[in-house]
C-alpha cells in the first residue's frame, strides 16, 4: 500500500501540529486500512513509532490494569518494547483496543496528565465491541475520527496523477477535455470492481484482476464470521439474514428498506438490533428520509423510512454476485443492480466531505431525490443517474415545489452549470462540495 495516498493523513498532521489536542480515536470498519495509515503517519512525522496491539500481544494489558498513571504505563511500555518514548518524537499506537477495557479507559488520564504525548487508537468492530461489553468511552477526553474506504479521488491520485493534479487544480463547472472525461470514465468502471479496500485495490493497480474477486469474498468471509463474536446465536442469523437482504433491497426502484425483504412476515422490532449491530459495525450507511427539505433536516426525518447501503460499492457488487465484465461493456444487462451500484458509490464519495448527514425526500410515490444535504445555510437536491438516459421529473416535481437555489445532478455527463443546474460526472461526485462552493 506504500503508493495509495489516503487523504485522512492530512487531518492526523492537523491534529499532531495543534498546541492543544486529545488522543485521537480512529473509527472505521475493518479492512479498510487503519493500521497501515497509522504507521505510515508514524513513520513519516515522527521519529519513532511505538505499537501496541492488544489482540497480538494480551500479555501487555496487565499494564493498564495495574495503573492508570500515565507516567507508569509509559515506563512499562518502555521496558516492555524496548524503545524509548519521547513527547513530541514518539506516536503512541494503541491497536484493537477493543480488547483492553483498562486501555480505553487510559485515554481519558493521558487526555488529562500528559496530553503533549501524540496516542493513536483504533480496534475493529469498535463499535460494536463497545456495546456488546458495556464499555464507555471517555467523551470529552479523545477525539473521534471516522475513516472510510479509499474514494475514487485517492484511487485516481495513485493511479493517474497527471490527470488527478489536473482536475485539482481546475474548480470551476465547465466542460473537461476529452482526454479528462475519457480517462476518468475508465478508471471509474474500474473503481466499481475493485471499489475501496486497499487490498482489492492493490491487486488492480498490479494488474492482477483474476484475484480482485477473491480479495473481495475474503472480506465478506471475514464480516461473516464477525458477525458471531459480538452477537448471539440468534442475532447472529437476524444480522446475516439482513446484510445478505442488501443487494435486493437496493434493487428495488423504490430503494427505501423494507423488513419483509429479508423474510416473509419478517418486522421491524426483529431486526432493528442486526440494523445497528452492522451500523455500529461501520459495514452499512442509513440515509433517513425527509418529509420536507427545511433546517435543520434531522428536524424533518422519517424514523420508519430510510435506504440502507453497503460500507463499500466493491464489496456490494461482489455481495450481488455481479460479474466484473458488467462494468467493462455498455451491456444494458443488470441495469438496476448497476444503478444501485453507482448509487451506493456517490454515497461513499460524497459522505467523507459533508457538512450534515444525507437524507432522501419523495412525494406521494411519483418522485424521489435520491440524496438531499445541507451546504452552508442552503439545502441542495442531489440526483444520481447511472445510465445514459439523463431525463427524469423527480428534480424538476422537486424544483416545482421548493424552489432551490441550485440542482445537482450526479450522473454519465459532462462537467457543467446551465440553468441552476449542476452537473458532475459520476467519477468526481468525490468533488461535490468543492464545486457547490464554486457556484454558491
Amino acid at each position: 500500500m506504500e503508493d495509495i495516498q489516503r487523504y485522512i493523513i492530512n487531518d492526523f498532521i492537523e491534529w499532531k501540529n495543534r498546541t492543544e489536542r486529545y488522543p485521537l480515536l480512529l473509527k472505521g470498519a475493518r479492512q479498510i486500512g487503519k493500521t497501515w495509515t497509522m504507521r505510515k503517519f508514524g513513520r513519516d512525522h515522527f521519529s519513532n513509532v511505538v505499537e501496541i496491539n492488544f489482540d497480538m500481544q494480551p500479555d501487555i494489558c496487565e499494564i493498564f490494569e495495574r495503573s492508570k498513571d500515565p507516567k507508569r504505563i509509559i515506563e512499562e511500555i518502555q521496558l516492555y518494547t524496548g524503545i524509548k518514548i519521547e513527547v513530541g518524537k514518539t506516536l503512541l499506537i494503541f491497536d484493537e483496543i477493543q480488547a483492553n477495557e483498562y486501555a480505553l479507559n487510559s485515554l481519558k488520564y493521558f487526555a488529562e496528565l500528559m496530553p503533549e504525548l501524540h496516542i493513536i487508537a483504533a480496534g475493529s468492530l469498535l463499535g460494536v465491541a463497545i456495546k456488546h461489553k458495556n464499555m464507555t468511552v471517555p467523551v470529552g477526553k479523545v477525539e473521534v475520527m471516522q475513516m472510510y474506504p479509499i474514494t475514487f479521488g485517492e484511487f485516481l491520485h495513485t493511479t493517474e496523477p497527471m490527470i488527478w493534479q489536473w482536475i485539482e487544480d481546475n474548480d470551476k463547472a465547465e466542460n473537461l477535455p476529452v482526454a479528462v472525461l475519457t480517462k476518468l470514465n475508465d478508471r471509474y468502471r474500474q473503481y466499481l470492481i475493485c471499489g475501496g479496500m486497499p487490498k482489492a485495490v492493490l491487486r488492480l493497480i498490479n494488474g492482477r484482476y483474476d484475484l480482485i474477486e477473491n480479495e473481495l469474498k475474503n472480506i465478506l468471509e471475514m464480516y461473516e464470521a464477525d458477525f458471531s463474536k459480538y452477537a448471539s446465536s440468534t442475532e447472529v442469523i437476524r444480522i446475516t439474514q439482513l446484510w445478505n437482504s442488501l443487494p435486493s433491497q437496493l434493487a428495488k426502484e423504490n430503494k427505501k428498506f423494507v423488513y419483509k425483504a429479508i423474510k416473509s412476515g419478517a418486522r421491524a422490532r426483529e431486526y432493528e438490533d442486526a440494523l445497528f449491530w452492522l451500523q455500529n459495525a461501520g459495514l452499512i450507511n442509513i440515509v433517513s428520509c425527509v418529509s420536507k427539505p427545511a433546517l435543520p433536516l434531522s428536524a424533518y426525518r422519517e424514523l420508519s423510512s430510510f435506504k440502507v447501503y453497503a460500507v463499500d460499492c466493491g464489496l456490494l457488487r461482489v455481495l450481488c454476485k455481479l460479474p466484473a465484465e458488467v462494468f467493462l461493456s455498455d451491456s444494458l444487462a443488470f441495469t438496476e443492480t448497476k444503478g444501485a451500484i453507482a448509487e451506493n458509490y456517490v454515497l461513499q464519495s460524497i459522505l467523507p466531505n459533508l457538512e450534515c448527514d444525507p437524507y432522501y425526500w419523495v412525494s406521494n410515490g411519483i418522485a424521489e431525490i435520491d440524496f438531499v444535504s445541507q451546504f452552508g445555510t442552503e439545502i441542495y437536491p442531489i440526483e444520481v443517474k447511472a445510465g445514459t438516459n439523463l431525463s427524469g421529473q423527480s428534480l424538476k416535481s422537486y424544483s416545482d415545489k421548493y424552489s432551490p437555489n441550485r440542482l445537482i445532478r450526479i450522473a454519465n455527463t459532462d462537467l457543467s452549470f446551465k440553468n441552476n443546474l449542476l452537473s458532475i460526472p459520476l467519477p468526481l461526485a468525490y468533488k461535490l462540495k468543492r464545486y457547490v462552493k464554486a457556484i454558491m
